[in-house]
Formats: C-alpha cells, structure tokens, sequence
C-alpha cells in the first residue's frame, strides 16, 4: 500500500526574479536579476516534498505529450515519485506557470493551465493509499465536481484526506457540496481560509471551516500554523528563516504535516513537521531544491 497517493497539477514554472511591476511593451527587452527553470504545480511540489521525507508516493495528474511534460514527469521520478499512473493529453500541452517574484516573497503568478481543464475523475487510478490529497481545487473543474465522491471512496476504505484548493482565479471561492465532509484535513493559507469561510477574522474561520466537518490547518508563514480539531485550537510556531524564494512554501508545508500525521497520528507533531518544512524549502529558489530530507527537518524540530 502506498502511504500517500497526491491528486492534481503538474507543470513547469519559470521563475522570474528582478522584474519591474509593469513590464514595458513596445517590444522593449528588460534584463532582470535571475530566472530558473523549476518543477510546479501545488500537487506536484507536494508530492516531491513527500517522497523527499521517505513517504511512498504516488502522483495522480494528466500533462500533454510535451516537452514540458516530460520535464515534469522526469523531475517526479527523480525524486521518487510513482508516476505511472500520470495520464499523457494526446492533443492539449502541458500546464505552465511564469512567477515574477519581488523581494520579500510577494509574486505575481501567470498560469496557462492546458490540459488541467480536461483532468477529470477516469485519470485517477484505483489504488490503495493511507492518505490522499488534492490540491489546485479551482484549476481542475472537471475533478472538482468528481472530488467529493473520490474522496469518500477512499475514506470507505479508510484512508484519511486532505485538500489544499490554493488560490481562485474566479474569486467566487465556491466549493462542491459536501467536498469539506469528505476531508480529514482543510489546508489552505490565511488568506484562503478567510475566503473559503467568508469570514474577516482567523478565528472565526476556523470555527466556520470546522463546522462544515474537516479540520482546518491553516498556513500563517511566519506566523506558523493554526489548526482547530473537536474544538481544540493547536499551534505551531514557524522556525525563524530568511527566505530566498517563497515559492512552493505552502505545498512543502502540506507534505511535512502529512508525513507527521502519517507517522504519529499526532496533530501537535504534523503542525511542527509542516512550519519547519515549509521554512525549510524557502533556502533555495524553486518549490523543490530547497525541501529537507526528514532527518532535517526533525533535527530542526529537536
């Protein structure tokens, strides 16, 4: 059985550092300080960062019979990641994302999403896992609508769930009927978490999120983390670190919670497990180079 079979996005980011906030046209050339070539996708970064921490993953996705593809699929493997079961668009290419990245974390994100649209519950194997997780909720309608009964076809099974839906392109922040019951774990940043709750204030989120029947781990960057389960608020301060890239911090983060869990079931220890590698991963640039193996990441723990 596989420890963690992660459902989604997978693309190529191109990682811009330097820019101006408004690029000039006119077919004007700006040099700017840096750009690296960079695995993608809050799925795809998830799973990388889980395989990195010794969890036997897999990665459910759908990417075109590209270049791009063939990047994504290749970065995966290398890290450890099953990718068998990733479907390949005969006609659509693969996703790809630009970020223009300022100092101090704050980016600009353009995303090209071309098969993601068509990704869709029949690319999802069967297979037995002891968790699954989702991400990129609103870049995928077709495996939104499915997501709910996916889902609880793995908790009939007894597996636990999670989903991190990231940002909404569409602003509405409208999920599926049913979708939060069907997870164990709700892992959105602050900022989502207030827009999925419809709520100003964290607190208030949290009861709101808990109370459509999930536990809501919500990201605070460096703040740390805060969750609420059975009406229990838990906390876990974020390591002190000073950023290179920030990009990909949040999906290092879902896969350091989720290997915590899996390992102790413990949600003290998953919150603590999560802020240090989402901490971590922001020494490097890219969502991937920077992600810790387990020994790190429980040595800065200890």
């Amino acid at each position: 059985m596989l420890d963690l079979l992660v459902v989604g996005d997978a693309n190529p980011d191109v990682l811009v550092h330097g820019a101006p906030d408004v690029p000039p046209y006119g077919q004007a050339e700006t040099l700017v300080g840096g750009g690296v070539l960079a695995l993608g996708g809050s799925a795809a970064i998830a799973a990388h960062g889980a395989a990195r921490l010794g969890l036997a993953t897999a990665f459910a996705g759908l990417v075109g019979r590209d270049a791009a593809g063939d990047f994504v699929l290749d970065a995966l493997s290398g890290a450890g990641v099953d990718v068998s079961r990733v479907v390949r668009h005969d006609a659509l290419p693969t996703a790809l994302t630009v970020c223009l990245n300022r100092p101090g974390g704050d980016r600009a994100i353009l995303t090209a999403s071309g098969c993601l649209a068509e990704f869709g519950p029949e690319h999802v194997p069967d297979v037995a896992a002891r968790h699954v997780h989702a991400a990129s909720y609103f870049l995928q309608p077709r495996l939104a609508k499915a997501l709910p009964a996916l889902l609880r076809g793995h908790r009939a099974s007894g597996a636990t769930t999670s989903l991190d839906t990231n940002d909404d392109p569409s602003g509405r922040w409208e999920l599926a009927p049913g979708l939060l019951a069907e997870c164990t774990f709700l892992l959105p940043n602050e900022a989502e978490a207030l827009a999925l709750s419809g709520r100003d204030a964290l607190p208030e989120a949290l009861d709101a999120l808990a109370g459509a029947g999930c536990v809501p781990v919500v990201k605070r960057g460096g703040q740390g983390a805060d969750a609420l389960r059975d009406g229990k608020a838990v906390h876990a301060d974020a390591p002190r670190a000073d950023p290179v890239d920030t990009v990909g911090a949040g999906d290092s983060f879902d896969a350091g919670f989720l290997a915590g869990w899996l390992d102790r079931g413990d949600l003290a220890h998953a919150l603590a497990l999560g802020t240090v590698c989402g901490a971590l991963s922001t020494r490097a640039v890219g969502g991937t180079a920077g992600q810790p193996t387990l020994a790190e990441a429980l040595a800065h723990i200890a």
